[in-house]
């Protein structure tokens, strides 16, 4: 594609893309470039690594690898449980840590029991997010009561091998305002202040797909330090009215979920080792440098399933964030693929290209 062929639209966002990412390739407020040198505080983060971007995750003053790792193991071709899944998630965790990726997100039960024994052994190494979904906000059963809430997140801990987590972030409905009552509401919010006064949850938050009552809820909670919520390979903020005003003015730290829509910018649909693995590689890079151009995002956090993948991702942190010419022109096309590809389940994600 020739310069003369480019739309204005297309310059438009391609000289858009590179205001955001030169603020951020020099390290910004609250972010520290790979290859940078970062100050003491952030060199002393979880699995430090100089060639990986380090971003703050708002008024919890943790540092996080720009690109960490989702919960989800979409596409692993072994049976939960089995010694060749255990084993693939160990030495995925390890690769993680070995580039400098420093979070992982468990958000639901089998994620905690697989992650905190594939963690074993390296716990300081990585921060723990934590969701025992199924026992938690989505369900009267046990989001219903103070105490129930309790005795699910002792339970989760102990089903983990974990003696404490570093972020607690229950997983709400995500239409939080329409499907959990105002009752569960204010229990989560109740017992999320229990769980950091017992020092067995670090740092506090949810996950929730409501962006209205999300920009509401972190001014009134004080226990939302830390929201887990969509920002995918086509979102941007919105020109009014974005929930990110409410993250800047109360410092709230924003983990980014779904950046590459359930597999759909692939043309394998996220299957490893696919005849598409070359394409598929840059594509994943070239939506890690776009996401990371938003300033308002501490992490975006992939499913990882191999450890080629977290090669490519990290490798992806050390590229520009500017697209040039010719990478607008194949980023529009990923983007296409994305919208035409979408799971009938995923087609939510179209709500959130204005953030």
């Amino acid at each position: 594609m020739t310069q003369e062929q480019v739309t204005r639209r297309t310059f438009v966002q391609s000289s858009a893309l590179a205001a955001a990412g030169a603020a951020v390739g020099v390290g910004g407020a609250g972010r520290v470039a790979a290859g940078a040198e970062a100050p003491a505080d952030v060199k002393k983060t979880r699995s430090y690594n100089e060639n990986m971007e380090y971003r703050r995750l708002g008024r919890t003053n943790l540092w996080l690898s720009g690109v960490c790792i989702g919960g989800h193991w979409k596409k692993i071709p072994y049976g939960y449980g089995s010694p060749e899944f255990k084993k693939n998630r160990r030495e995925v965790l390890a690769a993680c840590m070995d580039h400098g990726i420093n979070y992982i997100d468990a958000c639901w039960d089998h994620e905690v029991i697989a992650y905190g024994e594939a963690i074993k052994g390296r716990r300081e190494g990585m921060f723990f997010g934590y969701s025992f979904g199924a026992h938690e906000s989505r369900f009267p059963k046990w989001g219903g009561s103070l105490a129930t809430m309790k005795e699910a997140f002792e339970m989760g801990l102990k089903a983990g091998g974990l003696d404490y987590v570093d972020l607690w972030r229950i997983t709400m409905h995500e239409q939080t305002s329409r499907r959990n009552t105002e009752a569960e509401i204010e229990i989560a919010m109740e017992v999320l202040a229990w769980a950091k006064k017992s020092g067995k949850a670090r740092f506090t938050g949810v996950s929730s797909h409501d962006r209205p009552w999300i920009a509401e809820a972190v001014v009134k909670y004080p226990q939302l330090e830390v929201i887990v919520t969509p920002y995918t390979a086509a979102s941007m903020k919105a020109a009014t009215g974005s929930m990110f005003e409410s993250f800047e003015k109360n410092d709230v730290g924003m983990i980014g979920i779904k950046p590459f829509a359930s597999g759909s910018v692939f043309k394998s649909r996220g299957a490893p080792d696919s005849a598409t693995k070359d394409e598929d590689d840059e594509r994943a890079r070239m939506v890690l440098r776009y996401v990371l151009s938003c300033p308002q995002l501490t992490a975006a956090i992939p499913g990882l399933i191999t450890i080629d993948q977290v090669k490519n991702a990290a490798k992806a942190v050390l590229q520009r964030r500017e697209f040039d010419v010719e990478e607008t022109a194949k980023y529009e096309e990923i983007k296409k693929d994305m919208w035409a590809n979408l799971p009938r389940d995923y087609q939510w994600l179209r709500d959130w290209e204005y953030v």
